[in-house]
């Protein structure tokens, strides 16, 4: 990608960028024209992107290495690194997170809490430690991937589910508290979309669930994902659902006849 300098352009640091959701995040935002700063473990997977996005002529893009559960203090030189590379961040993805896939009597409580660590505590934290910046800075934009189990549950994501809720929760308060402060923060609650996230998913002893499930098969793909909600990101959407039709009645039901969906679910095939 062409170097440039204008501080004109949007600084986006996306997390879980190597693949998926995240990849097609950089891509739509490369698209527009942004300085890009992609996070996640797979160096190897980042740098690849970086090549593909090198026929966008506008923007910068820094690959900056993450774990999302390497601590606080990790976190926060990465959030002080990210700042510094452009004295700016307008807009942090927080795209980074594993799923689930084993019921709840055959779980580790370790993986229980690795779940939470990853899509809960490292989601928060890095959110903490970018928002004093942004609030110096007088905007920002915060976009949070939650998922529809954020909010309904169903059957082998019950860690998964329990960080989503705690998600959805914890960002619709810091939403109001930086309403202030002129910087937004928008939910996106995808139902199944087809990436890596169930082959990567943990089972019970943490290691990886290793395939595809029947759900995501045949399920929308990241980039027509991107394609849908990119006009409500724009806008700075407080929540964007992006679902099929069985998750936006199962949404309908939750809202308006609970009992009913949860005999549904309680009968349901989810894998």
């Amino acid at each position: 990608m062409t170097a440039h300098t204008t501080s004109d352009l949007p600084v986006i640091w996306i997390t879980g960028a190597s693949s998926g959701i995240g990849k097609a995040f950089a891509q739509q935002y490369a698209k527009d024209g942004a300085h890009l700063i992609l996070s996640s473990r797979r160096v190897d997977e980042l740098e690849k992107i970086k090549s593909e996005l090198t026929s966008f002529p506008n923007g910068d893009i820094l690959v900056m290495p993450l774990d999302l559960s390497a601590g606080d203090v990790s976190l926060q030189k990465k959030t002080e690194e990210a700042w510094a590379w452009k004295n700016k961040v307008d807009v942090l993805v927080n795209n980074g997170g594993i799923s689930q896939r084993s019921l709840f009597l055959e779980t580790d409580m370790q993986t229980i809490r690795r779940l939470l660590e990853v899509n809960l505590f490292g989601t928060l934290a890095l959110s903490r430690f970018i928002l004093p910046s942004m609030v110096n800075k007088g905007s920002g934009h915060i976009i949070v991937t939650s998922s529809v189990a954020g909010k309904f549950g169903t059957k082998y994501r019950s860690g998964y589910a329990a960080s989503k809720h705690a998600i959805q929760g914890a960002f619709d308060s810091i939403r109001q508290e930086m309403y202030e402060h002129n910087i937004d923060i928008t939910l996106v609650c995808p139902g199944p979309i087809k990436t890596a996230i169930t082959q990567n998913s943990l089972t019970g002893d943490g290691k990886a669930f290793g395939k595809m499930g029947d759900l995501h098969t045949h399920a929308m793909n990241p980039n027509e994902m991107l394609r849908q909600i990119w006009p409500k990101i724009k806008a700075r959407k407080e929540e964007i659902v992006v679902s099929g039709p069985k998750e936006r009645l199962a949404l309908l039901l939750k809202r308006a006849a609970p009992g009913i969906l949860n005999h549904i679910l309680k009968q349901s095939k989810v894998v």
